[in-house]
């Protein structure tokens, strides 16, 4: 049935939605949720478990990954309880990342390049978007985009911005999407022999099963400087595996520079890490959701799904998001 008298299941009383709710199997089929961004399917016994559960923090971490699965090509994902957990272990967003998605958002809006779009406090897109849970996280990131010369303002006073993607900020863009159609994913690790179990039975086919080719550079023939080879390769890749795990003589401080690194282009990072090295992380990073492993075989299954989840569907894969299981 038509429900455009209804409420976001998600975000609940003064969002409503377009879509219907199928009472033989009880689960939310929701053809667009502003506030998330789009469509998604939702279980009834998941939604009771958001409500109960999720703080508007950990909601719009949840649309963050709704809006990722549709960027992938999964226009109405489903929100399993598995999601739910994974969404209630990930950190926020770094606030970079957020103007980010802001600006892509506001080019998106426009109809041609000079189009000034409305942004505010009514724009439930512009918070699914830039992972905002009030208007003053979202007006914060106009003026940061402002500042950056990214988009142009007019400020017209309470709640609400005017905002006009410069060339600058058309060009900011370009470079952050340059990687989403990429299919390799760079690998930083302890280059030692102990470490060639976990890559060639766990790390690698985890890669190739969700549809990626792994990159490790130790393994790449080059005649360049090591350092400008990681570099050039890391930019071309779609995310990102850092595992942290290290021997006695201390931690990898390469590994932690190509994390930092790619997290500076944009590019997504999943971390890793042996359960007896966990201790060690250092503080930048022990925040992070590491997939704390003990054997190959469950680092494999659990970086698989960690990769479908969080990236999607590499191009060689035929798996489906929603029949992912997510650690």
């Amino acid at each position: 049935m038509s429900a455009n008298n209804l409420e976001c299941p998600i975000w609940g009383s003064g969002y409503s939605v377009e879509g219907y709710y199928k009472p033989q199997n009880r689960t939310f089929h929701v053809e667009n949720s502003p506030r998330t961004g789009g469509g998604y399917v939702l279980p009834e016994a998941t939604k009771n478990a958001i409500v109960e559960n999720l703080s508007p923090e950990q909601k719009a971490r949840l649309t963050t990954w709704l809006i990722d699965q549709r960027k992938q090509g999964n226009e109405r994902p489903t929100i399993t309880e598995q999601v739910v957990r994974f969404v209630t272990d990930s950190p926020p967003l770094p606030a970079n990342d957020r103007a980010a998605r802001l600006l892509e958002f506001i080019a998106k809006s426009a109809t041609v390049i000079s189009t000034r779009i409305s942004v505010s406090s009514d724009t439930h897109d512009a918070f699914a978007y830039s992972e905002s849970t009030s208007w003053e996280e979202v007006e914060f990131l106009i003026r940061y985009l402002e500042r950056r010369g990214w988009i142009g303002c007019q400020h017209t006073g309470g709640s609400m911005s005017l905002c006009t993607v410069t060339v600058d900020g058309y060009s900011h863009i370009a470079e952050l999407t340059t990687n989403l159609n990429a299919s390799q994913a760079f690998i930083a690790m302890w280059f030692d022999e102990t470490m060639e179990v976990a890559l060639e039975q766990a790390i690698c086919p985890a890669v190739e099963d969700a549809g990626f080719n792994p990159m490790r550079i130790d393994r790449k023939e080059h005649i360049n400087k090591i350092e400008d080879e990681i570099i050039a390769e890391i930019r071309r890749s779609r995310f990102l595996i850092a595992d942290f795990t290290h021997g006695e003589d201390g931690a990898r401080g390469g590994v932690y520079y190509e994390a930092g690194f790619a997290h500076g282009l944009g590019i997504p990072v999943i971390f890793t890490c042996r359960a007896d090295a966990v201790d060690t992380l250092h503080f930048d990073t022990n925040h992070y959701n590491h997939i704390v492993w003990a054997t190959p075989e469950e680092l494999r299954e659990r970086l698989k799904n960690r990769i479908l989840a969080v990236i999607g569907e590499g191009p060689s894969t035929h798996i489906s998001s929603n029949d992912m299981v997510i650690p």
